[in-house]
């Protein structure tokens, strides 16, 4: 598994090196963007057409059967990472500087492994996990980021972790889960640069996720996601409130909050790439 993985990163280069480089809502259908062929020309070498632009996998958390966290006045965590999925979607696909997919775009049930599988097998560059979830303490509120290590930074993102590590249970007989042993072999199998630039990416969007919404203290935290083990793929995992929290369900009740949550994450993206392309044009192989 790991040569496979070191393989399809050879084939496919370093992620974002050289690129120019989703309760009830009624929601609008996505749209998409085509990727670009390159035919050599021998009359004009600026003739040839540049790469596709960077696909971004979104995955708006639980689905179907699982609704994931219900809010204090019945709002489902389902609904609202997927209302705010597709207006990220339409953010990040104007313009066309990046392409953009989703784990689901309906209300279905996708299991943790699949939704990773599918960011793998469309190359994804960039793969972002949108939840809003509960805690037992309702006082607790304000969005949070989350990348993948083998142990949880504090024992309120290792509940938060468990939980959302267990959604499989909804995935009938046939799954079969991921043990904590394995979580922790996967996470030390996750090579260093796209631990880096998930890293990297979840500082963008800490900082641009402050200037908006409420944030938790030390927003910036990690632990041992089921969906965030993608060896290749730099991934986070976003919380954008919790609907434990009578204001957090309020506020992501709301259409125009969803979409300064939106904007403030495709800002994040939109400073990862721009970081990753003035280090490649001068050299420095791991930008702050």
């Amino acid at each position: 598994m790991l040569a496979a993985l070191l393989t399809r990163r050879l084939l496919l280069g370093r992620a974002g090196s050289g690129l120019a480089v989703v309760g009830t809502f009624l929601l609008p259908r996505p749209g998409s963007a085509a990727g670009h062929k390159s035919v050599a020309s021998p009359a004009t070498t600026a003739g040839r057409a540049k790469p596709p632009a960077p696909l971004v996998m979104l995955d708006p958390g639980h689905g179907g059967k699982d609704p994931g966290a219900i809010g204090v006045s019945g709002t489902y965590e389902k609904n609202v990472a997927l209302a705010t999925a597709f207006e990220l979607q339409r953010l990040l696909e104007w313009g066309g500087r990046y392409r953009v997919l989703m784990t689901r775009t309906t209300d279905r049930f996708v299991p943790l492994e699949e939704r990773v599988a599918r960011a793998q097998e469309h190359g994804a560059t960039l793969f972002v996990s949108m939840h809003a979830d509960a805690l037992n303490d309702h006082s607790v509120r304000g969005a949070s980021v989350y990348t993948l290590a083998p142990e949880a930074s504090d024992a309120q993102t290792a509940q938060l972790a468990a939980r959302e590590n267990s959604a499989d249970r909804f995935a009938g007989p046939g799954f079969k889960g991921v043990s904590p042993e394995v979580a922790r072999i996967l996470a030390s199998l996750v090579q260093r640069e796209t631990r880096v630039d998930s890293v990297r990416l979840a500082n963008r969007l800490v900082s641009s996720l402050d200037h908006s919404v409420p944030m938790l203290p030390n927003p910036e935290r990690h632990a041992g996601f089921v969906v965030l083990k993608s060896a290749d793929i730099p991934s986070v995992l976003v919380e954008m409130g919790f609907m434990s929290n009578p204001r957090d369900e309020a506020e992501l009740r709301q259409p125009q909050h969803r979409a300064q949550v939106a904007r403030a994450m495709r800002d994040a993206v939109d400073a990862y790439f721009a970081s990753r392309q003035i280090a490649a044009a001068i050299g420095i192989e791991n930008p702050a």
